[in-house]
């Protein structure tokens, strides 16, 4: 008997209704109001910044607010609310302890963020969010099976397979940061040695090199791009999957030496029938990516709500 067809990544939503879209990161933290069709029409940022879990907070409420006036001129009151953040956390988003936000550990994201808002409010990890976006309006539109990446300050993924982002037990999935590209490399902030994240975030570069990534030589950045290449290779051989769509300021900054290099290792490393030809990309959406990501967060936690 056939499997049943999977549901659509986004669920099919009227273009004119608005999404209130949160992206919450180690640099910085930004809103936006994204419309059904996943276009950002209005957003405002502000650096993470806080000593203490309700400072941070009151960070985060800040540019929510700012992005929530911009309803008042001309573009509609959202109905959703979707966040995507950096983990772990829980399932659902219900409490969050971001690697690179310290000040947050169990913090509960989702019913701050509800009482906030006032807006049904949904909350995946950052990487997943992006993941879906590129699927949905982005490089990997149209493509079943993909892992997204997003190398910055952090390294996070997320996966989608026939159709589906995977969420695993707590909804932390596609966690690629934390694969071992170095076995006797840098101490990670998870506690391990040699994670990608540890090697080749913005954080790692900085800690390995003394200078912050945009400032980074050729030699790193061929570095970074071969151990980015090594993770996702890993992840072609073992899920069965060929694209692998990245984004963020290290990864975009760095450009296309990065990409090469990075190529170079996949096609070292995919050497079975189904992974060899795996190719990495860059982003189709660039810096709009998360916050159309934590969009179509919020919706597809709409749809299952409804039903």
């Amino acid at each position: 008997m056939p499997s049943a067809r999977p549901a659509a990544l986004v669920p099919a939503v009227d273009p004119s209704t608005i999404a209130l879209a949160v992206d919450i990161g180690g640099t910085k933290m930004a809103a936006g109001l994204v419309s059904g069709d996943g276009r950002l029409l209005a957003r405002a940022q502000a650096p993470t910044v806080g000593g203490d879990a309700e400072a941070v907070f009151a960070t985060l409420a800040g540019v929510v607010r700012d992005v929530r006036a911009a309803a008042s001129g001309g573009i509609s009151a959202p109905m959703v609310c979707g966040v995507g953040s950096g983990g772990p956390m829980s399932r659902d988003g219900e409490s969050v302890s971001p690697v690179n936000i310290a000040a947050w550990r169990d913090f509960p994201l989702r019913a701050r963020l509800a009482e906030l808002t006032g807006l049904p409010t949904f909350v995946d990890n950052d990487a997943k969010a992006m993941a879906v976006a590129e699927g949905w309006v982005g490089a990997a539109a149209g493509v079943p099976s993909f892992l997204g990446m997003v190398v910055s300050t952090g390294v996070g993924g997320g996966i989608v397979l026939d159709g589906r982002l995977l969420d695993g037990v707590d909804g932390n999935a596609g966690h690629i940061g934390h694969i071992t590209v170095e076995p006797e490399g840098h101490a990670c902030g998870c506690g391990a040695h040699g994670c990608l994240e540890a090697e080749a975030s913005g954080t790692g570069i900085a800690r390995i090199t003394g200078r912050p990534a945009a400032e980074a030589s050729d030699e790193v950045v061929e570095r970074t791009g071969t151990l980015v290449g090594r993770a996702v290779a890993a992840v072609a051989n073992l899920l069965d999957l060929r694209l692998a769509v990245v984004a963020g300021s290290v990864a975009l900054g760095f450009g296309e030496p990065f990409f090469t290099a990075a190529q170079r290792e996949i096609d070292a490393r995919c050497r079975l029938d189904f992974s060899a030809g795996t190719m990495i990309r860059p982003a189709g959406l660039g810096a709009d990516a998360p916050l159309i990501g934590a969009a179509a967060i919020g919706w597809r936690g709409f749809d299952r709500s409804d039903r």
